[in-house]
């Protein structure tokens, strides 16, 4: 079944005169660019739109996927931070920040004279609570082959590991924006310290984390079999220096562990009652 899911989206892509992906270097996306390079070769183009959300890890993580695919890999230049509406951080957050970011590819499409825009949009994603940001691949009417052949995301990670793929179980990584919840503004300071705490978090030797900003408050998130390293007393009086270092009052671990949209608008997790102080 897989196999003929691939097939028919290599077909479908093989009959396009060229797309642009958009392109994250997160296993989707990869996938997306793998099967476009495949079908078309040089005529598939990676683009990855850099901005304040995006850690700059992220970024050379990409540049290296699209190496290890071999595509064309292009970089645009964008900032959320223009837009009010953005700012403001509301339950449309990711409707407003995905306009834009593929907007940014569809003008560099139309700058290198390719009419198709690709997303990394699975099967899966539909049914994964609010997710505004897929209105906007709907409005613009980007190409989602993955969900167009109904790939789910256990397919894409097998196809992944089809392709050789290095990111086949990468982690999924959000925008650093998902990190502060709804309502509480977005400012470049918040996501310059929400990057700097993951990248320790990073540094240490963790693999599936977040660092959520509830303003004066850092609340760690990691995979549930990371917890016991997480609640090792060394780790707590590491986290509590050099993460407090960077602008929190208090920092704390979430006991509930890491999970995606926990500070989104469909999420009510008790979120300063579940943490253990690291103080």
């Amino acid at each position: 079944m897989i196999d003929a899911k691939l097939a028919a989206a290599r077909e479908d892509m093989a009959s396009l005169d060229g797309v642009l992906v958009a392109f994250s270097g997160g296993v989707d996306s990869s996938v997306v660019a793998a099967i476009a390079h495949d079908a078309l070769g040089d005529e598939a183009v990676a683009c990855t739109a850099r901005s304040e959300t995006l850690p700059a890890a992220e970024l050379a993580e990409a540049t290296r996927v699209a190496d290890e695919i071999g595509i064309r890999h292009e970089i645009v230049a964008f900032s959320e931070l223009d837009s009010e509406a953005f700012i403001e951080n509301d339950d449309q957050r990711c409707y407003h920040c995905r306009t834009m970011r593929l907007g940014a590819m569809f003008e560099k499409a139309q700058e290198l004279g390719i009419s198709v825009v690709c997303d990394g949009t699975n099967a899966s994603d539909p049914g994964e609570g609010h997710r505004p940001g897929l209105r906007a691949v709907s409005e613009l009417d980007a190409y989602s082959p993955l969900l167009e052949h109904d790939i789910t995301k256990p397919e894409v990670r097998e196809i992944a590991a089809e392709y050789g793929l290095s990111v086949a179980d990468k982690p999924s990584m959000a925008c650093l924006s998902s990190r502060i919840p709804t309502g509480l503004e977005v400012t470049e300071e918040r996501l310059s310290r929400i990057e700097k705490a993951e990248q320790l978090l990073r540094t240490w030797g963790f693999t599936q984390f977040r660092v959520r900003d509830h303003d004066d408050i850092a609340r760690i998130e990691v995979g549930e079999d990371e917890l016991e390293t997480a609640l090792d007393p060394e780790f707590a009086r590491a986290a509590r220096e050099h993460i407090g270092d960077l602008g929190f009052e208090h920092v704390t671990l979430d006991l509930q562990g890491y999970r995606t949209g926990s500070v989104s608008p469909d999420e009510t997790p008790d979120a300063l009652t579940t943490e253990q102080p690291t103080q």
